[in-house]
């Protein structure tokens, strides 16, 4: 067996400017914090022997995640095209749009399409390459969506739109 797994797909480089603040300033946090996690690793290494001191077997493996994660912001960030205009027509579903769902079942739902870097289920944040947001563009107030997911068919009317 192979080790090979093929490339991720790419996501779309767009982003709403409050999430390209929010990944810059975790750009500068983290290299805040890379220098704390250092100093550490260098107490840690001073201890002498490394194969069997925890803080050191730690502190390494948290400073790989960090660079890790500073590695991708450093080449995310500079193709990102932030989008910071509304769109003319208000009355369509776009890019940054917070969107209104009724469900099958009569609930409502709400969700804003941002970039696939800002994600968060939690605020109703989805990506714009999710298969409901991509169901979901240029449609209007009224407009009915039928989409496919992992979890079944789900049916959606458009009750409100805003920016």
């Amino acid at each position: 067996m192979s080790r090979y797994r093929p490339p991720q797909p790419l996501s779309s480089p767009y982003i709403t400017a409050e999430g390209y603040a929010t990944l810059d300033d975790e750009l500068k946090m983290l290299w805040q914090r890379r220098k704390a996690v250092v100093q550490a690793l260098s107490d840690a290494a001073a201890e002498g022997d490394r194969s069997e001191n925890a803080e050191y077997i730690y502190r390494k493996k948290e400073l790989r995640g960090i660079d890790r994660r500073i590695r991708y912001l450093q080449k995310r960030l500079p193709n990102f095209k932030v989008v910071r205009d509304k769109p003319l027509v208000w009355d369509r579903i776009f890019f940054g749009a917070w969107a209104s769902l009724e469900k099958e079942d009569g609930s409502e739902v709400t969700y804003r399409i941002v970039g696939a870097d800002e994600t968060d289920h939690t605020q109703g944040f989805i990506s714009i390459d999710s298969p409901l947001a991509k169901a979901l563009l240029k449609k209007g107030l009224d407009d009915e969506i039928e989409v496919v997911t992992p979890s079944g068919k789900h049916c959606f009317c458009v009750v409100k739109i805003s920016y």
